[in-house]
């Protein structure tokens, strides 16, 4: 119905037209909520069956989830507890301003309630028996006793004044004292956790120097890594299955952006698109960007997170849906920043730089597919990383 018709229509009719739209608002929003519920239970489903998939194979890949997955954690906890850390640092400078401001008040107060104690002493009680003693006429009286009864108030309202500031001074002491009490709590528990995260690191790296250890011949290699590209190919087809009911709408698809799309991080390319990896049997699906580690990991594109978790090969793994056929993979992260069914926007931070599923150094593997098919992702982007 278009705005002319409902201009025309009485305020019964327009209000019972209103309330049948928005009640069918109402109904397709609980029923797109109900959808990603859904969506989000079956990627939940397909990342516990990967996991179990994983850590069934062998110890050494059990154990090395089992240690990057609680470096994440940690990495992540850490990461809330430092900005509530900054958060409340703020907050302590921000109340020993106050109270400075505070305590600088309450001495002019102070100072203006001294002066005016002392001239009432030394004038008020003499020129007041003068006063009365006085012939003056009784309309000149009345108007000194005014004269008298302003200054009161005069210093009333300043010792009131002083009051105040007294009561606020013990509000930000008290503050203060709160505030202090969570900065320690805060940084001990920052401390457990640094611990806690050099352990897993430490855990991490005998892990990786057991695995590494076991696959020195190239054989070996070769065969880990076919193994661990058709597990990503697998994981990607799977994800198309459970998301086709479910697609990813955008004012700007996908397949017009090519030659325009920014890199998720700014880094230097440590393996190219088609390049022989290893002995050369296997090549890169990808790109390898090597960056400090907890460099922020950034999407591509707006679209919805089909995965997020750990894979054997890629370590902790982002995966975003952006419609058409098309998803984005980012591989190697310290920590994920987004769960699965999540939406994003391009240049959200999705993850954080790192080196599992054991990287050597901290890199980001980045690919781009097509209908579950990796593609040379250069030519979408706007330009190209800096060399290694």
């Amino acid at each position: 119905m278009g705005w002319r018709r409902l201009a025309g229509l009485g305020s019964s009719a327009l209000a019972t037209v209103l309330l049948g739209w928005s009640l069918g608002v109402a109904q397709e929003r609980r029923e797109s909520e109900a959808a990603l519920s859904a969506v989000r239970k079956e990627i939940v489903e397909l990342q516990n069956r990967i996991a179990r998939e994983t850590t069934r194979r062998d110890e050494g890949t059990r154990a090395l989830r089992a240690a990057e997955v609680e470096i994440a954690a940690a990495t992540r906890k850490l990461g809330e507890l430092r900005a509530n850390l900054t958060t409340q640092q703020a907050a302590r400078r921000d109340l020993a301003q106050q109270t400075q401001r505070a305590n600088g008040r309450l001495v002019d107060e102070r100072s203006a309630l001294a002066r005016q104690v002392r001239s009432s002493y030394m004038t008020g009680r003499q020129e007041l028996f003068k006063l009365l003693l006085s012939q003056e006429s009784p309309a000149a009286l009345g108007r000194m006793l005014v004269y008298f009864d302003y200054y009161n108030r005069a210093r009333s309202a300043r010792i009131d004044s002083v009051a105040a500031e007294l009561a606020e001074l013990a509000g930000l002491e008290e503050a203060t004292r709160r505030v202090e009490t969570d900065l320690a709590a805060l940084e001990e528990e920052q401390a457990r956790e640094v611990a806690a995260l050099e352990k897993s690191r430490d855990e991490r790296r005998t892990v990786v120097a057991k695995l590494d250890a076991e696959i020195r011949d190239g054989n070996s290699a070769v065969a880990k890594l076919r193994s661990e590209e058709q597990r990503l190919a697998d994981l990607v087809k799977r994800l198309g299955e459970v998301l086709t009911d479910f697609p990813v709408e955008s004012d700007e698809p996908f397949a017009r952006l090519k030659g325009k799309l920014p890199w998720p991080v700014q880094g230097r390319l440590a393996g190219d698109y088609g390049q022989p990896r290893g002995s050369g049997a296997v090549k890169w699906n990808g790109v390898l960007l090597e960056a400090a580690a907890g460099t922020a990991v950034r999407a591509v594109h707006h679209g919805r997170v089909a995965f997020a978790d750990w894979l054997q090969g890629l370590g902790l793994l982002v995966i975003v849906d952006h419609g058409g056929g098309y998803m984005s993979l980012y591989g190697h992260n310290e920590a994920l920043l987004k769960e699965s069914g999540d939406w994003v926007e391009p240049g959200e931070a999705i993850a954080q730089l790192g080196d599992t599923g054991g990287q050597a150094r901290p890199a980001l593997y980045f690919e781009i597919r097509y209908n579950g098919e990796p593609v040379n992702p250069h030519p979408w982007m706007a330009r190209r990383p800096a060399a290694r």
